[in-house]
């Protein structure tokens, strides 16, 4: 590792311009998951870091921000619909009788038709 390079990878880094560097190169080198450990969500870029380098390191940051964002989102969404799909299938199983997937006052109107068509069938009969 350079000399640069943060000596604990995860904590706040404080400012150093040749930190930014090594972050930046460590990005340019597509090793995002190094300059994630070293800390480049932590590092806030000074007036005296180069243009580029600023630029690098606060579109990457941003970048993850919304990823992480999006997989959050994404986590909440399927979350959501385990639940409404557990609900579902505990109202389903609730039910007695009936036709599946019928609300109960319509399982309950539907058994009373079958229950009158049986008495009609019985007394002409």
């Amino acid at each position: 590792m350079d000399a640069a390079a943060p000596s604990s990878p995860g904590t706040p880094l404080p400012h150093s311009c040749a930190v930014g560097e090594w972050l930046c190169q460590r990005l340019h080198d597509d090793q995002l998951d190094a300059a994630i450990e070293a800390g480049l969500m932590q590092f806030t870029p000074c007036a005296a870091c180069g243009s580029r380098a600023s630029r690098m390191l606060c579109e990457a940051q941003e970048r993850l921000r919304q990823a992480w964002e999006a997989r959050a989102r994404h986590l909440a969404r399927n979350a959501r619909l385990a639940a409404r799909a557990e609900a579902m299938a505990a109202g389903r199983g609730s039910r007695q009788g009936g036709a599946p997937g019928l609300s109960s006052a319509a399982a309950a109107a539907l058994a009373r038709a079958r229950a009158k068509a049986g008495s009609k069938r019985s007394n002409g009969a």
